[in-house]
């Protein structure tokens, strides 16, 4: 590992990751947008991915313009923010289920419903609902310092994004602040399945572990057993969200939880 790697001994995913790693486990990550295909779903959906073998949640925070995401996860937020779907619902949906398991959930969302909500307000409810980070697909590594800051000192770990695009030298900065794991955009453009991996994913990834004790997953794109299990070889996570949106519309709970036990 390159010297200057940042401990993540205080990081509220620590303790999971160094066990997971200890058992050769890669983990999984589902990804569910909150109030997807109906309010009343959030909660099972919750409890399903946890009984299917969910080693971290992702819990989408719907938004009206969700620019890295693609068709399936833009419909997913339209019909979740149709039927009423908003940031201090979904917090109450994690609260619920909290109380009946301690599976780690990262809220995932767009800046703006944040800074509607009010950004001491958030960190507080977040981490009292439950929560053990955040990720901001829109808020890049040095855009908005006291943000940052705010979030970089508060009980939740912030999730950075690398893409394949990304400077050699800002993946070192990146990765200097990462808490939690770091988000790794297995390919460019928006998310949705595909039937392929990128042919440079994995030495992507090795190359990114070599100068980084933090945690690394692979998200954006992945869809099947055999992806999971390729990308397992060299990451320490893999997250699953398009693909696992589709099966909720085409088949539900039910359904949602199948798939997730054949990709673990």
């Amino acid at each position: 590992m390159a010297s200057g790697s940042p401990t993540i001994s205080s990081d509220p995913l620590a303790a999971h990751f160094q066990a997971w790693r200890r058992a050769r486990h890669c983990a999984l990550i589902p990804y569910l947008t909150a109030g997807f295909p109906q309010p009343d779903a959030t909660a099972q959906l919750l409890h399903g991915l946890a009984r299917a073998g969910a080693d971290i949640i992702e819990l989408g925070v719907p938004f009206s313009d969700p620019v890295a995401d693609g068709p399936t996860i833009q419909r997913a937020s339209q019909i979740a923010l149709e039927q009423g779907a908003s940031l201090d619902w979904v917090l109450a949906q994690l609260r619920d289920f909290r109380a009946e398991h301690d599976t780690p959930v990262i809220i995932f969302s767009y800046l703006n419903p944040i800074l509607r909500y009010g950004w001491e307000r958030f960190l507080a409810d977040a981490e009292a609902a439950g929560a053990q980070g955040v990720l901001l697909t829109d808020l890049p590594a040095g855009a908005d310092q006291p943000i940052e800051r705010a979030l970089e000192s508060s009980p939740l770990a912030l999730i950075r994004l690398i893409a394949p695009t990304t400077d050699p030298v800002r993946v070192r900065a990146i990765a200097a602040r990462a808490q939690g794991f770091i988000y790794y955009i297995a390919r460019m453009g928006v998310t949705g399945a595909r039937t392929e991996l990128p042919a440079e994913l994995l030495a992507a990834v090795r190359a990114l572990k070599d100068v980084t004790e933090v945690p690394v997953a692979v998200g954006f794109g992945v869809s099947s057993a055999a992806q999971v299990r390729a990308i397992g070889t060299v990451a320490d996570a893999v997250v699953v969200g398009s693909a696992l949106i589709d099966t909720i519309e085409r088949e539900g709970v039910s359904g949602a939880e199948r798939f997730i036990r054949s990709l673990r």
